[in-house]
């Protein structure tokens, strides 16, 4: 059992990857979706982030983030998990949280400078797990703005992000 299964094959050999009926069945299921959303909040906790609005996915850094973001920095594993949590909340239907978490991750590695440990993973796969093609451009955008050097990005094309929006 996984707390956040997937369609594809994880580090964990024994674990089945999902079908897409399970995933049906799991999202028509209002006790297994509660479990997932209660599941979500534990991890965010761990990593030292809060979800502020369960309609939304809107989040805000926890309490004790100092101390979760110096265990983020230092062991990279956790970017694994994080990109199966995002890929899982896209599987269920949650793409609205998935595009919060991304620019969560985006403006604590880019604009506050929090979580350097986490910028390539950030850039390199977080921002590739949103599954809504205009929600992924918008923050690929978001991370060009905020990305020094500006001339070094190499998440999109820089004319089109200088013509977005």
């Amino acid at each position: 059992f996984r707390l956040f299964p997937l369609r594809e094959r994880g580090m964990n050999w024994r674990a089945k990857p999902l079908t897409c009926q399970e995933i049906q069945a799991f999202r028509k299921s209002k006790e297994v979706m509660d479990r997932f959303i209660r599941a979500y909040k534990l991890m965010l906790g761990f990593y030292g982030i809060q979800l502020v609005n369960e309609e939304t996915g809107e989040l805000k850094r926890a309490e004790n983030w100092r101390e979760r973001f110096e265990n983020l920095n230092r062991f990279s594993h956790n970017n694994l998990r994080i990109t199966r949590i995002l890929k899982c909340l896209g599987e269920m239907g949650y793409e609205d949280y998935q595009m919060h978490l991304v620019k969560f991750f985006l403006t604590e590695t880019l604009v506050e400078e929090t979580l350097p440990n986490v910028k390539r993973s950030a850039l390199d796969y977080f921002l590739f797990t949103v599954r809504s093609k205009e929600k992924r451009r918008e923050l690929v955008h978001y991370a060009w703005q905020h990305f020094k050097p500006q001339s070094s990005f190499v998440w999109g094309p820089h004319d089109k992000l200088q013509k977005y929006r």
